[in-house]
């Protein structure tokens, strides 16, 4: 406390020589310096009993820091050991945790896998024509990061054993079918299971982008037809259907499949040759059976009336050769009877020659067919390569088309053939062993005489 007294007395001091001038003496110098330093030690005894105060307060404080302190290191303490504690807790429930999640894990993985692939399926069912919307939470289901609720795994559950239960049912029921020209109306439909859905006797396809059923613009056989027009008719029983377990597959297939027209096309020109000369040849062959039935009738019936031959049948122009020759000699007779025979042979083997040639070309425009097709397949390949078989099919098609048709001609060209050629060597017989008997009745009759 000296210090700041010194300072105080040289202010003092500094003071009074300013005061100096103002100040008429001394003594009021001396007098206000006694004040001022009176007034300092009363400040200074203030501020010591404020500051032995604050100590003492402080004191207390520091007291109460110090049992703080003492109560928070013991606080630390046990709640350390309560972390060390809760924290081998925690390590033995993650360790719990995560052997229980791995159980979890799989089974959300086998869920979501399963959400996924009946979700497919169900967008390509027939049965989603009749209740749309079934895959949307089966969708979401499959594209969570979380494991599965029970009522999420419910809904999978439920939406499997419909798709099952509805898979064996046969129902009607109405709905919008689209026509191939575009408009669309509500109609009856039949769906048997998940295979086919038909609608006024015509089959139909669902379209899974839009949920709507369209009619086939290409519709299978008619006896396909016919089998669905029969169940849509039905009220009850069993009726015949055909049903495609591929779901629509096999359909698309067999109304892709050319009928017998389109099959014929694709022989082009060597094709058309083929069946307008099987044409010609199986005309030109029941024609011959025909005109040779006649003749055998006829034959027949001369061969019951010989005494009276006429010349509407090969027979009876023999018969009348030695009629008109009776009274000449034997070796006359036999050559006016042989020349009446060899006239008659020819007609009766007429058309032959060209059903035995017609069955013989065939085969060969078939095989001439088959190498034309054969080019055009290396041609395809020689320009586009080997990438799309589709560029190949045309030629391969007039290949097999042509060879087919050559075949499916020349068989029953030569079947014809046959039948007809045998027809006419067995009137030819007849009138050769008629001819032989005339001949040698004639020279018994010569010999008796």
């Amino acid at each position: 406390m000296k210090k700041p007294s010194l300072i105080l007395v040289l202010a003092v001091l500094f003071a009074g020589n300013v005061f100096a001038a103002k100040a008429g003496d001394l003594d009021s110098l001396l007098k206000e310096v006694k004040q001022a330093k009176a007034e300092e030690a009363r400040l200074n005894k203030q501020r010591e009993a404020e500051f032995l105060k604050d100590k003492n307060r402080q004191a207390q404080l520091l007291a109460a820091a110090k049992e703080k302190l003492a109560t928070e290191k013991a606080r630390g303490e046990s709640l350390k050991q309560q972390f060390d504690e809760n924290e081998q807790k925690l390590a033995e429930a993650e360790e719990t945790l995560e052997r229980r999640q791995g159980n979890l894990g799989e089974l959300f993985g086998v869920v979501r896998q399963v959400a996924g692939d009946v979700a497919g399926i169900l967008d390509a069912s027939l049965v989603s024509a009749q209740y749309p919307g079934r895959s949307k939470e089966l969708v979401r289901m499959s594209n969570e990061k979380k494991l599965p609720s029970i009522p999420e795994l419910e809904e999978l559950w439920f939406q499997m054993q419909h798709e099952m239960t509805e898979s064996g049912k046969v129902v009607k029921y109405m709905d919008s079918v689209v026509a191939v020209d575009g408009t669309e109306n509500q109609q009856e439909v039949v769906r048997v299971g998940v295979f086919n859905a038909v609608s006024s006797g015509k089959f139909l396809r669902y379209l899974t982008e839009t949920d709507q059923l369209i009619i086939l613009p290409r519709q299978p056989a008619p006896r396909f037809l016919r089998m669905a027009e029969g169940l849509q008719n039905a009220s009850g029983g069993m009726a015949p259907m055909a049903v495609d377990p591929s779901r629509g597959a096999i359909l698309n297939l067999l109304v892709q499949a050319p009928d017998l027209k389109e099959r014929v096309a694709q022989g082009k020109e060597v094709g058309y040759i083929i069946i307008g000369l099987a044409a010609f040849g199986f005309l030109l062959a029941f024609y011959r059976l025909v005109a040779l039935g006649l003749t055998s009738m006829k034959v027949r019936s001369q061969l019951r009336h010989a005494d009276n031959p006429k010349k509407s049948n090969p027979l009876g122009r023999v018969l009348l050769s030695w009629f008109d020759n009776q009274d000449a000699d034997l070796e006359t007779l036999e050559r006016k009877v042989d020349e009446a025979v060899i006239k008659e042979v020819p007609k009766l083997q007429r058309g032959l020659s060209i059903l035995k040639i017609l069955a013989v070309i065939a085969p060969l425009l078939g095989l001439l067919g088959t190498v034309t097709g054969m080019i055009q397949t290396f041609q395809s390949i020689t320009l586009f390569g080997t990438g799309d078989p589709k560029l190949m099919a045309g030629g391969i098609s007039q290949a097999l088309i042509t060879t087919v048709l050559g075949l499916s001609a020349a068989i029953p060209l030569t079947f014809l053939h046959a039948i007809v050629s045998t027809r006419s060597k067995a009137l030819v017989q007849v009138l050769e062993e008629q001819s032989a008997g005339i001949i040698a009745r004639h020279a018994e009759k010569l010999h008796s005489s």
